[in-house]
């Protein structure tokens, strides 16, 4: 069986204490490959490695860093198919999802990061004669790279690149639930010539090297995305030991549907905010506002969509829905909607595990499942599902509507569906959301500080956000 290695000082090595660990196909059930289950040392062997490497790294010319990761990106895109593959077989996602969006997108990462250290500037402040000032932004150091299972290589690239476009050296620690791409990812940093230790990646439980990672005092830059639990206990970890910290975290995203939308577009773009990659994306829209006059007609016409949905193989062009990534996080999904009928809840369509036959009769299967009946603050309407269940409910005005929407601990992100210019301006502003979209979701441009507010996070990375993030700032006084 296959297994994967870590990366460590520019070598694959096995763990230092030989453990591996089972990894699972989510689409039959089956153990494909097995995982290093990394503990203190590996962290300690990495975490060396890149402090080594640091003093040559943040001295090598900017173009140099840039000219690395734009060889990476080439390789990625050269090594197209078998990461799309990769990526579907891991996380279970359709592969013509991966194709779409999560590995373009990884090449698409380093391409602009590799551009964007080119192109920094600087502030001059003079001083009447008296002084000038300038900032020099520097690299820090060791930066931990956590990224986690739901886009595997997508956002592993998103922190690798701004961190070591930016001169610091990184330890990386994918979700031992998907590591294969980030195993590929290894061996094609070693074609592209990266300089020993620069980029290290090792695999396995956060309690047994995340912990260790974020907690190594020489790391001092902590990059993480994940669930909202992790991010507290991570903060805790780094607080007292004055870390430079990012956590992008859960979110409960509301999508507000006014009765001035156009309601086939908003139809549309909800069910795919809904169900895109399982409704495992942290921005996925799962708490629905539809406004009272036109509710009865888009719940149909949501409904109506949501059964045209194929779940099935994820190698299937035709499928809209792959696997849930695991057995244990399926059964807490299906839990949750158990949940949400003993509240009042009623299923309007789905709500059930999918049972596929032949070679994926072991997968991990959910239907797409609307409810209507519930209160906006009860538990199921509270708290992340992150599956693909989305829960509707009318409204009847715009203050109604933004007070059910900030009801939640979370402030990822939000949508709102009018034609209404205006009123689009006030929602959005009143919306307590890191991110909001108006007539659209997931349109991202990459220039743009992406975060969260209340408990889906904190700080902002994107564009020269992360430059900013992975830097520190001097300033420098002269004196004339």
């Amino acid at each position: 069986m296959k297994k994967i290695l870590n990366y460590i000082n520019g070598e694959l090595v096995e763990p230092c204490k030989g453990s591996y660990l089972e990894n699972y196909n989510p689409s039959n059930g089956k153990v494909y490959s097995m995982i290093p289950d990394s503990d203190k040392q590996d962290v300690l062997y990495a975490v060396s490695s890149a402090k080594n490497a640091f003093p040559s790294w943040k001295n090598t010319p900017k173009q140099e860093r840039s000219d690395l990761l734009m060889k990476l990106a080439n390789l990625i895109d050269k090594n197209f198919d078998e990461l799309v593959k990769a990526e579907s077989k891991d996380n279970g996602k359709p592969e013509s999802l991966a194709a779409k969006v999560d590995i373009p997108r990884a090449s698409v990462n380093l391409r602009f990061f590799a551009s964007a250290i080119l192109h920094d500037s600087s502030n001059v402040h003079e001083m009447d004669g008296i002084a000038i000032n300038y900032t020099l932004r520097q690299p820090i150091g060791v930066a931990a790279c956590i990224s986690p299972w739901n886009l595997p290589i997508y956002l592993l690239t998103w922190k690798i690149a701004p961190a070591l476009a930016s001169g610091n050296t990184v330890v990386a620690k994918p979700s031992e639930v998907t590591p294969m791409t980030a195993y590929i990812l290894s061996k094609l940093c070693i074609e592209a010539g990266f300089p020993k230790g620069v980029i290290n990646i090792v695999h396995g439980y956060g309690s047994k090297v995340g912990d260790h990672l974020t907690s190594h005092p020489d790391v001092p830059i902590v990059s993480f995305t994940g669930g909202t639990e992790t991010g507290q206990h991570i903060a805790k970890i780094t607080a007292p030991m004055f870390k430079k910290l990012s956590l992008e975290l859960g979110g409960k995203n509301p999508n507000i549907v006014f009765s001035d939308a156009n309601i086939e577009d908003a139809v549309s773009i909800a069910a795919r905010a809904a169900f895109t990659n399982q409704g495992q994306i942290c921005l996925c829209g799962s708490r629905l506002f539809v406004q009272a006059e036109i509710y009865e007609e888009f719940k149909l016409k949501l409904i109506n969509k949501a059964s045209n949905l194929v779940v099935g193989d994820p190698k299937d062009s035709k499928t809209h829905l792959g696997a849930i990534v695991s057995k244990q996080h399926m059964n807490k999904i299906l839990t949750k909607i158990k949940e949400a009928e003993s509240l009042g809840g009623k299923i309007l369509i789905g709500g059930k595990q999918k049972f596929l036959s032949g070679d994926l009769a072991g997968g991990y299967y959910i239907e797409p499942t609307i409810i209507e009946g519930l209160n906006f603050d009860c538990s199921v309407n509270q708290e992340e599902i992150f599956g693909p269940v989305v829960s509707i409910m009318p409204f009847s005005s715009e203050q109604e509507v933004v007070r059910m929407a900030n009801s939640t601990k979370y402030g990822l992100s939000a949508s709102i569906f009018t034609q209404n210019v205006s009123r689009a301006h006030r929602v959005a502003a009143s919306i307590q959301s890191g991110v909001v979209w108006v007539n659209t979701w997931l349109l991202r441009d990459l220039r743009i500080p992406f975060g969260g507010m209340k408990s889906s996070g904190l700080g902002r990375e994107g564009g020269f956000k992360s430059l900013e993030f992975f830097t520190e700032p001097k300033n420098i006084c002269i004196k004339i």
